[in-house]
């Protein structure tokens, strides 16, 4: 159903062995969690010989700081990694996402929705993990008091199931725990779920892996893979890294645990370690491309730990 742009293109994706991705959010500077997700999917990618794209999803602008994009670059050039073919920011994108929304609506599969978040609290007949749970108040018709719209898929009573590389089978029924989901938000900025979908499709990527903070976001892309009449890719869910306050680590933790060239490789030696890979201690004396060229080709992915552990540096 969905248009991919160039036949040759897709033809050479299809024909690739794997094709992995790493799509960092140029939020703030790179820090252990971060490097977890891009180590992970480097090496799932690379020891199959597979191609491994750079995506920067700068979706939403308010959240971008300035030169954040850049400085990661650099810094993962310094590491060792290398990627194949042009990088994608998604900030480049938002006509190919209108042009999938607006397919979408064609087929009667997406509607407008203008209830406010008080509304939707106040009608939702319950809470899911991840907010209130939609109950279909526009989808014969908008009802809410607002004049701006979101665009909401429809979704149905199906039971989402996927086998996921790390965790084994995963389900979920988006319409008991999810709802309808916005793809085009009130503000007129594109929602994820349909902005990671759409790049994965158009790059050809057919291996997924990420941290488990994005677990539950899947049911909700598999749908819309299956609502675009695509194949899915497969997924691998890694651990996350816990800090000492107890919380998933990431760059609101301030300076604990980012990334920098001085410290590249003891960072790397970690990330393999957290990993379940059991880097040798030796390794800690070579420069940071031949540590993550140590992680190509010793990569176990049923070493890798399926619950989230804490990490101290």
């Amino acid at each position: 159903m969905i248009a991919l742009h160039d036949k040759t293109t897709r033809d050479k994706h299809l024909d690739a062995q794997i094709v992995g991705r790493f799509a960092p959010s140029p939020t703030g500077p790179l820090h252990f969690g971060t490097l977890i997700a891009a180590v992970g999917s480097y090496l799932l990618a690379k020891q199959f010989y597979g191609r491994w794209l750079l995506r920067i999803e700068d979706l939403d602008p308010p959240r971008v700081v300035s030169g954040a994009a850049d400085a990661m670059l650099i810094l993962l050039e310094q590491l060792g990694f290398t990627w194949d073919g042009e990088i994608t920011y998604q900030s480049d994108r938002f006509e190919r996402y209108r042009e999938i929304v607006e397919q979408l609506h064609r087929s009667d599969l997406v509607f407008p929705c203008n209830c406010t978040r008080k509304e939707i609290l106040a009608s939702a007949p319950h809470p899911g993990e991840e907010g209130p749970v939609y109950p279909g108040t526009c989808r014969d018709g908008t009802k809410g008091n607002r004049i701006e719209c979101a665009m909401r898929l429809r979704v149905t009573d199906k039971i989402i199931r996927f086998n996921d590389g790390i965790l084994g089978l995963q389900q979920q029924s988006l319409n008991k725990d999810v709802g309808d989901f916005v793809l085009h938000r009130v503000d007129g900025l594109f929602a994820y779920q349909l902005a990671v979908v759409v790049d994965d499709i158009d790059a050809g990527v057919n291996q997924v892996v990420r941290g488990a903070d994005l677990l539950m976001s899947t049911p909700r892309q598999i749908f819309l893979y299956e609502s675009l009449d695509v194949d899915c890719p497969k997924y691998y869910h890694l651990p996350l890294a816990y800090g000492d306050n107890g919380k998933k680590l990431s760059k609101r933790n301030g300076d604990f645990g980012l990334i920098s060239r001085e410290n590249g490789a003891n960072m790397l030696w970690r990330a393999l370690a957290f990993l379940g890979q059991e880097p040798p201690l030796e390794l800690f004396d070579l420069p940071p491309a031949e540590i993550l060229l140590w992680g190509v080709e010793n990569f176990k992915v049923d070493a890798v730990p399926t619950c989230n552990r804490p990490i101290d540096f």
